[in-house]
C-alpha cells in the first residue's frame, strides 16, 4: 500500500481533506452569494438572467460545477467516516461523559446539521438548478426564485437551514484550520475574523434574499 493511500485511510489524512474539501465549499458560498446580490437589482430579473445564462453556457463554469460536487460528495463521506469512527471510539454515551467539558456542542452535533444542510442542498438543486440545466423550455431564473420565495412554508425551512449551515460553518472553519496547524499561529486572529464571514455574514446575506422576496410577494411589492 503506498504511502498517499494509507495517508488517505487514515484518520489524520482523512481529517486533512474534510479541511480542503470543507474550506473550497466556503469559496464557493462566497462567490454563489456574489452573484445571487444580482437579484436585488430592480430590473425585473434582467440582469440575473443573463448571469444565469452566462453560468449554464460557460464550460468553464461548468467544469468549475464538477469540481464542486465531486468536492461535496467527498466532504460528505469523509465527514460521515470520521462520525462513525468516533462513535465507535466512544462507546459510553455523552450523557453519562459531560459532553459539555469533552467538546463543544456544534462539534457533537456537526454530523446531525451536516446532514440536514445536505437534505436543504438537494432541495435546493431540485428547486433552481434542475429547471435551469435541463428543462428543455429554459425557464427565468429570477422567476423561479420570485415563485419559490412566495411560499412562508419553503422560505421557513432555508431559513432554519441557514441557521444550521452557520452553526456549521462556525465549527469547521475552525476545525479546519486547527487540522492544518494554524489556529494557533500568528494568523488566530484573522482566521477568527474571516471565520465569522463565512459563519454569520455570509450565511446572513443568504437569509435577506428569501425574506425580501417573501415580503415583496405579500406586500405587493414585485
Amino acid at each position: 500500500m503506498s504511502q498517499t493511500t494509507s495517508l488517505v485511510k487514515s484518520s489524520i489524512g482523512q481529517k486533512l481533506l474534510m479541511a480542503l474539501t470543507g474550506l473550497f465549499l466556503c469559496t464557493f458560498l462566497l462567490e454563489h452569494l456574489i452573484g445571487n446580490l444580482l437579484l436585488f437589482i430592480n430590473d425585473g430579473g434582467v440582469i440575473y438572467d443573463a448571469y444565469g445564462e452566462f453560468l449554464s453556457g460557460n464550460i468553464v463554469i461548468r467544469t468549475v460545477e464538477i469540481g464542486l460536487f465531486l468536492g461535496f460528495l467527498a466532504h460528505i463521506a469523509y465527514g460521515t467516516t470520521l462520525w462513525l469512527r468516533n462513535k465507535r471510539k466512544r462507546p459510553t454515551p455523552y450523557e453519562q461523559n459531560n459532553p459539555s467539558a469533552n467538546s463543544t456542542l456544534a462539534s457533537r452535533i456537526a454530523f446531525v446539521s451536516g446532514s440536514i444542510v445536505f437534505i436543504f442542498l438537494v432541495i435546493h438543486l431540485k428547486t433552481f438548478f434542475t429547471p435551469l440545466r435541463f428543462d428543455a423550455t429554459h425557464p427565468s431564473a429570477y422567476r423561479l426564485v420570485t415563485d419559490a420565495f412566495q411560499s412562508p412554508w419553503y422560505v421557513g425551512f432555508y431559513l432554519f437551514a441557514l441557521f444550521l449551515l452557520g452553526y456549521h460553518l462556525r465549527h469547521g472553519f475552525q476545525s479546519a484550520f486547527q487540522t492544518l496547524g494554524w489556529l494557533q499561529s500568528r494568523y488566530k486572529k484573522l482566521i477568527m475574523f474571516f471565520g465569522f464571514i463565512f459563519w454569520f455574514i455570509i450565511p446572513l446575506g443568504y437569509a435577506i434574499i428569501p425574506i425580501y422576496f417573501l415580503w415583496s410577494h405579500m406586500t405587493g411589492g414585485y
